[in-house]
């Protein structure tokens, strides 16, 4: 395998604390994955793509990840639970202590690539990793430089991934051994104790939240996007498994992004050049694009083979972790936008999984409600996905991404009412809002079955080609959402969650419980709104 394949002649990893002696930079996908098989690290699945085991563990740590309290963020960052902070002195223990670990390695692999699809905002990432997977995930998420830019590139920011390094919590100022940790003087991000390598590209999109709207005036938002043939915009909000990958990617319109966007003065952008999708319980006949996608490049973590020998993909086994993932370039996919750009979209959804069965597939909002909802960030986790859960809670992170955002979530929500209102008063088609539970209809979980994806496939077709806008809406009566009463391909019956519930007052309670849970989850927002968004559940 060459060495130092390609690189900018005038940089050296010295300037940065690094000196292993073997470094492999911007090695082909092809040689990453040839280097993790022979090493013992992963295999080859019978589609060609490279499954591997992130060890401990299988999803992000948000409890272990750190933003240094500096000059630059002492006053800026939302300090709490969600950005802990970590002295300067914390932080460059812990750097020096991954250096160091970096250093006694035989080799480490290095990536250069940048974020943000549009150049007046991109941002330049160097990546080093302790394995040669870490590394194709990168080049899989990371937008890719061509052979000619690599040679005069220079990063803004560095990534030093070391999952073998381990925190000391007594004198290192972190919780546990894992660390994810932040540095916005430095421009630097240091990981360690844990292997997953969705820390990597969160790291970066903190960070993008952070400086796209203090230094440039773009909402960053955790949506999905994609374009229609007329070149409508629609944005997919959502938490994980909600449905961001899975509703944007469809084969009648081209994918902008899964995961990351920018929304600039006149366009979306994406902020990555990969997906990086759920696979539990993915099937060829239901998600046929992720399908196909998960080939020679791609990377599953966590998957269970459903024979050994031959290496195909039990996706339906969650004995590892309900978090099976896989990361693939976004031209894996074959309908995508070239330029991963589109402009001001027309159509917002916002995606909530509901295990309480109660709110409406689809339904339409107004501009005080979409701040309402969004402010919210409201799906539900079900039991199995973590120890300890035996029965539906609600789950509430503001803007749909509250663990990424360094600013006060009022912030980013400020950020959407005046666009939605710009468009109001500008733009002859203002931005239409929806709000889509891709939960659970009639009954809760472990009652009711979750709703069909051919239904909200349809709700959504029908939102983005206006068909509702010739169908008449109800009022819903608990939460006094907007509910159309009839939608191509879908039974009537469905449309209104109550209808399809045998137990009435049943539904009514479980309605009632959760919309005293939005009451009280938005007080912390109450002083931060103007009344209209205040009184979204008021009379209700």
């Amino acid at each position: 395998m060459n060495n130092n394949v390609i690189k900018n002649p005038n940089f050296d990893l010295a300037s940065v604390g690094v000196h292993t002696k073997k470094v492999h930079w911007n090695l082909s996908p092809a040689s990453l994955v040839e280097s993790t098989v022979l090493k013992g690290q992963g295999k080859l699945t019978d589609s060609g793509a490279l499954s591997i085991d992130t060890g401990k563990f299988t999803g992000r740590s948000p409890k272990d990840r750190y933003i240094v309290k500096d000059a630059i963020t002492t006053d800026n960052v939302h300090w709490g639970d969600i950005n802990i902070s970590m002295s300067e002195a914390h932080f460059d223990k812990l750097h020096g202590k991954v250096l160091d670990h970096i250093n006694q390695l035989d080799e480490v692999y290095v990536r250069d690539a940048y974020a943000c699809a549009y150049t007046k905002y991109s941002l330049n990432i160097r990546v080093v990793n302790e394995f040669p997977w870490q590394n194709l995930f990168a080049s899989n998420m990371f937008l890719r430089l061509k052979e000619s830019e690599i040679t005069d590139f220079n990063h803004d920011w560095l990534i030093l991934a070391a999952p073998g390094c381990m925190a000391n919590p007594e004198t290192d100022g972190t919780r546990q051994e894992n660390f994810a940790a932040i540095s916005f003087t430095k421009k630097t991000i240091i990981i360690g104790g844990t292997a997953y390598t969705g820390e990597i590209k969160k790291g970066i999109f903190s960070v993008l939240n952070y400086l796209l709207p203090m230094e440039h005036n773009v909402f960053p938002m955790h949506c999905s996007a994609n374009v229609g043939k007329n070149g409508d915009t629609a944005l997919f909000f959502g938490l994980s498994g909600t449905g961001k990958t899975t509703l944007s990617t469809d084969p009648h319109r081209k994918l902008i992004g899964d995961d990351e966007h920018g929304w600039s003065k006149g366009n979306v952008f994406n902020f990555e050049g990969g997906c990086y999708a759920k696979t539990i319980n993915l099937s060829a006949s239901k998600e046929p694009e992720i399908f196909k996608a998960i080939k020679f490049g791609a990377l599953v973590e966590n998957i269970v083979f459903k024979d050994e020998n031959a290496r195909n993909i039990d996706f339906k086994d969650s004995s590892k972790t309900q978090n099976t993932r896989v990361s693939y370039p976004i031209n894996h996919i074959d309908n995508i936008m070239f330029n991963s750009r589109g402009d001001v979209p027309e159509n917002i959804f916002f995606l909530t999984c509901d295990a309480f069965g109660v709110l409406p597939p689809v339904s339409k909002l107004n501009n005080d409600q979409a701040m309402y909802y969004f402010l919210l960030g409201y799906t539900a986790k079900v039991a199995g996905t973590e120890a300890g859960i035996n029965e539906p809670q609600a789950t509430f992170s503001s803007c749909f991404g509250l663990p990424f955002l360094p600013l006060n979530p009022t912030t980013y929500a400020n950020m959407l009412g005046k666009k939605l209102e710009e468009s109001k008063i500008k733009s002859k088609k203002p931005i239409k809002v929806w709000l889509i539970n891709t939960g659970w209809t009639g009954g809760s979980y472990g009652v009711g079955e979750r709703m069909e994806l051919v239904y909200t496939r349809s709700m959504i077709k029908a939102a983005l080609n206006g068909t509702f806008d010739s169908i008449n809406f109800k009022k819903d009566a608990h939460f006094g959402l907007s509910i159309p009463t009839s939608c191509p391909d879908v039974p009537n019956e469905v449309l209104n969650p109550m209808e399809t519930w045998s137990d009435k007052e049943a539904y009514t309670e479980s309605a009632t419980y959760l919309k005293d849970l939005f009451k009280e989850n938005f007080k912390r927002y109450e002083s931060t709104v103007n009344d209209a968004v205040k009184m979204c559940l008021a009379e209700y």
